[in-house]
């Protein structure tokens, strides 16, 4: 009779499917779930079970994947403008530091060879200031070249068609500084500015300048004249034409404090029409 009721009940209960072992695990892997959310958070500073690094091994996979973009964004956003901007500041200084240099080194074979002549050149605008410029060669950079500030280029000329003409130019002396461990003063020629005298007239100041685009354009278009003056081409009309007078100088030095330049004639002989003095008092 028990058998016979066993049967019965088994019959009665409805043939299990072949999901049913999937859905006997949902509660298994509920807990499992469970449990990662519950031991995660809490267990930073411990060694993490099995269920938890599983999740630590899924999460480390996503950060590798991510990092790659992460990075980009930053490489093209806010990172890469900064050290641009170092860049080009860089580039700025390593520029002027260079043209710095390339200048001094201009100066220094300008007057490295200065000898016993050399070629000097006053020129100007007619109603504009006298500029004088002495070179060691015609075809080298100004070894000086200064702008009288009071005096102009018309006035310089009649000056000279009414006879000799003696140009001064005193500085102030200055204490020698020292230049690694050795006290030395300045070139006379690298004096930056001057008291300039004409006939012993005051005529203002003298001002030393680099050679310019405009004084270097007139310098080389007369740099086939030895000696000799004339008008150059030029469509400046406000204050009138572009005049020069070239000749050769003989230099001579007093001393460190004084230097003297004097106009040799075509025939070969130092002339007292023009002179020109350098002071340092």
């Amino acid at each position: 009779m028990a058998g016979t009721l066993r049967a019965a009940v088994a019959a009665s209960q409805p043939p299990p499917s072949r999901g049913a072992t999937a859905s006997g695990g949902i509660p298994w892997l509920l807990r499992k779930r469970a449990g990662k959310v519950r031991h995660g958070p809490t267990l930073g500073g411990q060694e993490p079970d099995v269920h938890d690094e599983v999740e630590l091994e899924d999460e480390g996979a996503t950060f590798v994947v991510s990092t790659p973009s992460v990075a980009d964004a930053v490489g093209a956003g806010g990172g890469t403008p900064e050290p641009s901007g170092k860049r080009r500041e860089a580039l700025a200084r390593l520029r002027s530091a260079v043209l710095a240099v390339v200048a001094r080194a201009r100066r220094r074979r300008g007057r490295r060879p200065m000898g016993s002549s050399v070629t000097g050149t006053i020129f100007g605008r007619r109603r504009g200031r006298v500029h004088l410029a002495l070179q060691t060669d015609p075809r080298a950079p100004p070894a000086l070249m200064v702008e009288l500030s009071a005096y102009s280029t018309g006035a310089l000329v009649r000056e000279m068609s009414s006879g000799l003409v003696r140009i001064a130019l005193e500085c102030e002396k200055t204490p020698a500084h020292n230049t690694g461990g050795e006290r030395r003063r300045t070139a006379l020629v690298e004096e930056p500015t001057w008291r300039a005298y004409c006939n012993g007239r005051k005529c203002g100041y003298a001002v030393r300048r680099e050679c310019g685009a405009e004084e270097w354009r007139l310098l080389r278009a007369v740099e086939p004249v030895s000696v000799g003056a004339g008008v150059v081409p030029d469509g400046g009309a406000g204050e009138g034409d572009l005049m020069y007078m070239r000749a050769r100088f003989e230099r001579v030095v007093g001393s460190r404090d004084s230097e003297a330049f004097y106009m040799i004639n075509p025939d070969g002989n130092g002339g007292p029409e023009l002179s020109i003095y350098l002071l340092r008092v």
